[in-house]
């Protein structure tokens, strides 16, 4: 099923598109003076991936907030945005109920659920997708809403349908060669702990592939970033160790110096393990970029389930963790 899924990924970004594209949201009340990105897992990590594409077109600061509690700078000239793909995700209600006692701007991009009754009932702008699906699968569903909220209250422009569009076309001309470097590096990476380095822009795309690693490996695995990484990491890098392996996410636009950087931080490496993968990113611009990553990452996270026969859509662990939840009171 995941294999389908993630094959899927370009035709969810169209449908996702089609989607974002309808949305027709009333005007804010208030100035809007800051944004806060509320939500976990599948449905949080596309806060972090939009803060980092869109920081050069977003005037307004973007704080993202995986947490039961919500910052104190959130008021009526806050906009808040709840992303809860089952729309029943516990801390992300939590974080919207304080939104809404402090009157702060919503709006909420769900697949239905509780987030999708309190859309209707209190009026808030909404994005509702289909639902269905594991949330870390429904990605390519809801990331792209996130670019058409952001629009919709004229804090970015819409240059990102051409990208998204752009990254659409390179990914189906590509999952041939896609699908075949990630074999490749699936069977460097098993067995082994993964350390996961890129560069500081393209953080949220690591952390994505380490939930992955996670959620449909059932490995662990670490990741940081350049430059930040050369400042303190790097050092640790002092032990033979054959059982880490080592993926640098990589571009052909890397900052000059950050390439540098990176290039050293290989050869460091490569000291004390002989795995070191670079996967270098295709297509042209941050968004395009990070898309060709992300879905590369997905088809090796699933083939790693695969070399370890196991069951990549499984996460009992977590529905165990949200049943004891759900007997607190």
């Amino acid at each position: 099923m995941m294999d389908k899924l993630i094959a899927g990924f370009t035709s969810h970004l169209k449908e996702a598109m089609g989607v974002g594209i309808k949305s027709d949201f009333l005007n804010a009340d208030n100035s809007l003076m800051n944004v806060l990105i509320c939500g976990l897992g599948g449905s949080g990590i596309g806060g972090t991936i939009i803060s980092q594409l869109v920081s050069g077109q977003c005037a307004l600061p973007i704080t993202i907030n995986k947490d039961y509690k919500i910052p104190s700078f959130v008021n009526q000239d806050t906009l808040v945005i709840c992303c809860s793909y089952s729309g029943n995700t516990e801390e992300t209600l939590e974080m919207y109920q304080q939104a809404y006692d402090k009157g702060a701007e919503i709006a909420i991009i769900t697949g239905g659920g509780k987030f999708g009754e309190l859309a209707t009932e209190r009026n808030h702008n909404m994005i509702q997708i289909r639902g269905g699906l594991p949330p870390r699968a429904a990605f390519g569903l809801s990331f792209p809403q996130l670019f058409f909220v952001l629009n919709q209250y004229g804090l970015i422009s819409d240059y990102f349908i051409g990208e998204v569009e752009s990254a659409i076309q390179l990914m189906d001309k590509e999952e041939n060669s896609i699908q075949s470097e990630a074999m490749k590096v699936a069977n460097k990476l098993h067995g082994t702990f993964p350390i996961i380095y890129t560069e500081a822009p393209m953080e949220g795309v690591a952390v994505r592939f380490r939930q992955q690693i996670a959620e449909n490996s059932k490995m662990l695995s670490s990741h940081h970033v350049i430059p930040e990484m050369n400042h303190n990491e790097l050092v640790g890098w002092r032990t033979k160790n054959e059982d880490l392996s080592v993926v640098f996410f990589r571009s052909n636009d890397e900052y000059h110096r950050n390439t540098a950087r990176i290039e050293k931080s290989i050869e460091v490496a490569g000291k004390y393990t002989s795995n070191v993968n670079e996967i270098f990113a295709k297509g042209k611009g941050k968004i395009q970029q990070a898309l060709y990553l992300i879905h590369i990452g997905d088809w090796i996270t699933y083939d790693l389930a695969e070399l370890k026969k196991i069951d990549s859509v499984e996460v009992d662990i977590i529905t165990e963790l949200k049943d004891m939840l759900a007997e607190l009171k």
